[in-house]
């Protein structure tokens, strides 16, 4: 099965964002993780258009676009053509889903779902066909550094023994309190991306930590 790391900018330095998107340039991660906050649908505001643009100039990697907002569909467009290789969204924010994960598609980028904690997979019933990804979240959205929720385990396996039985290619994605000790759990749970912030960002060798969490 396939591994990925996605080293979250959410955790960047941004008085020198430059420095850090090229080592992810440098690294073995596959995406650069992009987590976009409104402030209404989780209590935190991140960044948007303009920065992702910058971003993008840069990039080596696919940008793994985020969506933690209300009423996603205006800001697909305007994402894609900013940069987004991958634009997820939350299934607590649709009121047609599989509309919404169509029309991100139809751009010709990858389209993925995002699950809360309390949301159970079983939700993903109808839609999860159409889905290149399914991003479960470990932590409450909103803010970085948490504690992990060890209930995302099983939620993963579940989440695995659907994909597999169905005969889906879709990834499992992870996002929140990524560590070596989680990443092991969720990948041998059958999860494929993990999506690492502080954890990455605030090691002494950013490099070498992603390849550790890719080889664990």
């Amino acid at each position: 099965m396939k591994r990925y790391i996605a080293p979250s900018v959410l955790a960047a330095n941004f008085l020198d964002l430059r420095k850090d998107i090229e080592m992810i340039n440098n690294s073995v991660a596959h995406f650069i993780h992009y987590d976009v906050m409104d402030g209404v649908f989780v209590p935190n505001i991140s960044f948007g258009l303009p920065i992702l643009k910058q971003i993008s100039q840069i990039a080596k990697k696919p940008i793994d676009v985020h969506l933690m907002i209300n009423d996603p569909d205006p800001y697909i467009i305007p994402f894609k053509e900013a940069g987004a290789a991958n634009i997820t969204v939350h299934m607590e924010t649709c009121h047609h889903l599989n509309r919404t994960v169509n029309f991100i598609k139809e751009q010709g980028i990858m389209a993925g779902i995002c699950l809360n904690p309390h949301t159970p997979v079983s939700t993903l019933e109808e839609v999860l066909p159409l889905a290149d990804m399914v991003l479960l979240m470990s932590v409450n959205p909103g803010y970085g550094g948490q504690s992990f929720i060890e209930s995302t385990y099983p939620k993963v396996e579940k989440l695995r023994n659907e994909i597999d039985k169905r005969g889906l290619k879709t990834l499992i994605e992870v996002d929140g309190g990524v560590n070596y000790k989680t990443a092991k759990k969720l990948f041998d749970a059958g999860a494929n991306v993990l999506v690492s912030g502080s954890f990455v960002f605030k090691s002494e060798t950013p490099e070498k930590t992603i390849e550790k969490l890719l080889n664990i």
